[in-house]
């Protein structure tokens, strides 16, 4: 499950007379991964594609256009359907003309309808003008302009204007009609000083209402008769979707199957092809193959890429100054054409092998980029800690279940994979929430359940109250040691990575950091310099009574869990210190001064998970606000909450401090307010709860887990063949 699944690279050679019957074999199976030919045997040259591709091809580019048109999309269908071949030209030819035809006036239709359209925008404001437009044009002596501006601008400025001998303006409601005489010079030039839009003036004839009517009678005309092609498409669509569908898949295969070649190293009388396939498919493979050809290939198991053994890539090759050369494979070349590597830093895919429950959670890993091959897949680690973190984050019964529930609507009934994984994601956050929702006694953020299951006593608490305040304490203690762990198992997964390297180099690179990064917390964990140090390290999982190094002796609010840890001994913490020198020294002669540098963040890493005790105070004291001004709420003499409303009646004890009256105190204005702060409150809370939690678990395993082994780029494995889903061949 850590590793991606084992992967043989296979090549077959053989006469180009069996070169069909092979690649249809091939492409039946769907398990190989063909290498691209990089052009450089001596010899061989890139294949040409088979008879009839070229033709495919084309009228691949028809039926896609054609569902283009007919805005055709891929569905599910009741039946697969065998194609007639030798009736599918005439067919399509018939259907192009048809759907060709009705397309071709839909984008007339339109066009005249937006000429129409704008047409009409533009005689509006002639409309409110109200001169006919015969007597807008046509002047040989008059210059006239139609806009909109300020009217008595215009008016001074043609008054002052000593070549305007005579002027007249008209006005709308929004719009200036300017004659003036003479015409020379024109009347732009005497209003270039005036804030004056102008109007283009239609071409119609008469009065501009008239002329309105008519082009809304155009526009009626024209949208019924869209609307009579639409349907004809519409009807069209419905008669040949599948049809197209399935004939668009079967082009697509013969185009798949005859342009195969291009990945293949030709001679003239001669084929090589390799790729890359399950290591436990070999055998179907070379069986399928032998017997499609007759036996007159020859199959090879060229190797079998083990997890644990690095090999070097082309990139790693430029980067130790080397260049693969064409001589070099040339010479592997046996006379059967074995044994021949056509793709330079040819690496296998990556097909991650996690069991059903896992799968989700790739989503996750896929976001960075796929692992490589040689890399351990995160999948499973991710699924191990991220729901732990976010339900301890969020930690409610309530908003578990509905996180749980909207993760299982989108698995249940969305067709995506993306979004199916994103779903199962939110089962498992939701599962994890609703658990610790139990411990903490809470259902959106009441603390009833704790009160029904654990008798008021619930074995956890955020801390969000003053008497529980060591409960947030240990919450930040115990964030510290998750990133120990989570930061350990990242340093461990890199040192397995590159074992492929060397134990030595491995050691220096991964190990130096375990070294340094434990050394140095079990010092801060002692009880060494204790007094540079906060108390809580000694009290928060000490015993009640206990005597703390600062000299206190601890009562019982000050500890959370009673486990009787206050602290390593000071030897422990000085044999941590030494672990730590020993550490930052591999880590020196492992990566030189930048080591150096990078030394703190065994600190700095570490002091990040503590994002887990913010996140999980900041979202209880959310909830708890939201109920408190709903409910209202009282301290008790001993410190603890209490909501004002249980069972619907409004108390509070005697002795006891009221925070807040309640919204839903305050009279039927005050319980509509209070419902609307109860819902969108926990609302939000939910949202922010994904923001949050969510994101601060995967900023988490991104930044601080990943950082430490993970580089990704790992060549999907992307299978020569075609999944059938409207045709079949039975």
């Amino acid at each position: 499950m850590l590793r991606p699944e084992r992967m043989s690279k296979v090549s077959v050679a053989g006469s180009t007379q069996v070169i069909e019957p092979v690649i249809e074999a091939i492409h039946d199976l769907e398990l190989v991964h063909l290498s691209e030919y990089e052009g450089q045997i001596e010899g061989f040259e890139t294949g040409a594609p088979l008879s009839g591709a070229e033709s495919a091809a084309d009228q691949l580019v028809t039926v896609r256009s054609l569902q283009s048109m007919l805005d055709i999309e891929g569905a599910a269908v009741d039946q697969k359907r065998i194609l007639d071949r030798e009736t599918v030209p005439d067919r399509l030819e018939s259907i192009r003309e048809t759907v060709t035809d009705l397309d071709d006036r839909r984008s007339e239709i339109r066009s005249e309808l937006t000429r129409v359209r704008d047409e009409m925008d533009s005689v509006d404001p002639f409309v409110d003008l109200g001169i006919d437009f015969d007597l807008l044009r046509g002047y040989e002596n008059l210059s006239v302009m139609v806009g909109t501006g300020d009217r008595e601008a215009v008016e001074d400025t043609l008054a002052d204007a000593e070549e305007i001998e005579a002027f007249e303006v008209f006005a709308g409601t929004d719009v200036l009609a300017v004659f003036a005489y003479p015409s020379e010079p024109s009347l732009e030039d005497a209003l270039v000083g005036v804030e004056f839009t102008e109007y283009e003036i239609p071409d119609g004839e008469g009065e501009p209402e008239a002329y309105l009517e008519q082009l809304e009678a155009r526009q009626a005309e024209l949208e019924a008769d869209l609307e009579s092609v639409e349907a004809d498409l519409d009807a069209a669509r419905e008669e040949h979707a599948e049809f197209l569908l399935a004939v668009e898949e079967a082009l697509s295969i013969d185009v798949q199957k005859g342009e195969a070649p291009l990945r293949f190293a030709t001679t003239e009388h001669a084929f090589v092809a390799e790729g890359w396939l399950p290591a436990e498919e070999f055998e179907t493979f070379e069986t399928a193959v032998s017997e499609a050809a007759s036996g007159r290939v020859a199959i090879d198991q060229m190797e079998v890429a083990e997890h644990g053994e690095y090999v070097p890539t082309h990139d790693d090759h430029e980067a130790d100054g080397e260049e693969p050369t064409a001589e070099s494979p040339a010479e592997d070349v046996a006379a059967d054409g074995g044994n021949v590597e056509l793709e330079s830093g040819d690496s296998p895919p990556v097909v991650l092998d996690n069991p059903a429950f896992a799968k989700p959670f790739e989503l996750l890993v896929k976001a960075i980029n796929r692992p490589t091959y040689w890399e351990l897949d995160p999948t499973i680690p991710i699924l191990l800690t991220f729901p732990i973190m976010f339900g301890f984050m969020i930690g409610d019964l309530g908003y578990g279940a509905l996180y749980a529930g909207i993760g299982y609507l989108i698995v249940s009934r969305v067709d995506s994979d993306g979004l199916r994984s994103l779903g199962g994601i939110a089962v498992w956050a939701g599962v994890f929430t609703m658990l610790f929702g139990v411990l903490y006694g809470e259902i959106f953020g009441l603390h009833g359940l704790g009160d029904v299951v654990w008798g008021g006593h619930p074995p956890l608490h955020k801390g969000l109250q003053p008497n529980f305040l060591a409960y947030a304490q240990a919450w930040l203690f115990l964030s510290l040691f998750v990133g120990l762990f989570h930061l350990t198992a990242g340093y461990v997964f890199g040192f397995v990575n590159l074992l492929g390297h060397g134990l030595k180099d491995a050691f220096l690179e991964k190990g130096s950091w375990v070294v340094l990064m434990g050394g140095m917390w079990l010092w801060i964990f002692s009880t060494h310099a204790a007094g540079a140090k906060p108390d809580l390290l000694y009290t928060v999982f000490n015993r009640a009574g206990a005597t703390i190094p600062s000299g206190t002796t601890l009562t019982a609010d000050q500890v959370a869990f009673g486990l009787g840890f206050g602290g390593f001994p000071e030897t422990v913490g000085l044999v941590g210190l030494a672990l730590a020198g020993i550490g930052l020294t591999l880590l020196l002669l492992g990566e030189g001064g930048i080591g150096a540098l990078e030394s703190l963040n065994v600190l700095v890493n570490v002091l990040s998970y503590t994002r887990i005790a913010a996140v999980l105070l900041a979202k209880a004291g959310m909830a708890f606000v939201v109920n408190l001004l709903f409910f209202g709420a009282y301290q008790d003499p001993e410190g603890l909450f209490h909501f004002l409303v249980i069972g619907g009646h409004a108390h509070a004890p005697e002795g006891a401090s009221v925070l807040f009256e309640g919204l839903v105190n305050m009279g039927p204005i005050g319980w509509l307010g209070g419902l609307l702060v109860l819902f969108v409150g926990h609302l939000l809370v939910l949202a922010l709860g994904i923001t949050s939690a969510g994101l601060q678990a995967v900023r988490l395993e991104y930044v601080e887990f990943f950082g430490k082994f993970y580089e990704g780029g790992g060549a999907n494995y992307n299978p020569f063949g075609y999944t059938r889903r409207y045709t079949t061949t039975d």
